[in-house]
């Protein structure tokens, strides 16, 4: 098989300080949607090496839709435990130095990065997965507010690709139920039926909380539209791409 570019998306966002988001060229992250878990651990190791980054020293989440933000221990790579994924859909790294992964077929992946700590910031990392529970549960203002509480001041955000408000078609009863929480997730499709924007959705609770959102150009297409990009709603099963953030 052929293989295009991993990434979607790949800027260094700050001097040292990669963001990424992935293409279905990265092949399929995930390990809980029925592939191969030798293939879906050769698709990460890739990963790893075009980041220029360790193999097996990207952190991921076992993602559930939960309010769960788990907070990695601080200092170096190499005080980063390995072993599994834990259960959460927020992880924070202290002072940056973990690379983080977030994986989504639909859902919004949402990375966020204090200012560095010789520019008076943290240096914190974070990133957060971010669905239609995560958005009804405040998984974002939650990991806001814990890296805000472990000193950070100068928070940013990146918003990669996910499903777009003209597509996530949902019953009238859905749409009003999250609207009444975040109004900027109503919508309708193109037929007019009601809908759900759940970037605009993140988008609003990251402006709420105070956090700067920076522009991704490309990235934030929408997953059911692009075929370069894996969407629950178009393959279920067919893979997860991922949102990173990593030091060079």
């Amino acid at each position: 098989m052929v293989r295009t570019s991993p990434f979607h998306w790949d800027e260094e966002v700050r001097p040292g300080l990669r963001v990424a988001f992935t293409s279905s060229g990265a092949g399929n992250l995930a390990l809980h949607v029925g592939d191969d878990a030798a293939a879906v651990r050769g698709n990460r190791a890739r990963l790893a090496t075009s980041m220029g980054i360790g193999t097996g020293t990207l952190r991921f989440m076992s993602q559930t839709h939960s309010d769960r933000v788990v907070v990695l221990p601080g200092g170096g790579p190499d005080d980063v435990p390995a072993g599994g994924a834990p259960d959460a859909d927020g992880l924070i790294s202290p002072d940056g130095h973990a690379p983080l992964a977030v994986l989504v077929a639909d859902c919004v992946p949402v990375v966020l990065a204090d200012a560095a700590v010789e520019d008076g910031g943290t240096g914190a990392t974070a990133v957060v997965h971010a669905g239609r529970a995560g958005v009804s549960n405040g998984i974002v203002r939650r990991a806001v507010e814990l890296l805000r509480s472990q000193g950070a001041t100068d928070l940013t955000a990146w918003v990669g690709p996910a499903v777009c408000g003209s597509c996530y078609e949902v019953p009238e009863e859905m749409m009003h139920g999250l609207a009444a929480l975040v109004p900027e997730a109503e919508s309708r499709t193109r037929t007019g039926a009601p809908a759900l924007d759940l970037p605009a959705a993140v988008r609003a609770q990251l402006g709420h909380g105070g956090v700067d959102v920076a522009p991704t150009p490309y990235a934030a297409w929408c997953t059911l539209e692009h075929p370069g990009l894996y969407s629950h709603r178009r393959a279920p099963g067919a893979g997860r791409i991922a949102g990173l953030v990593w030091r060079t």
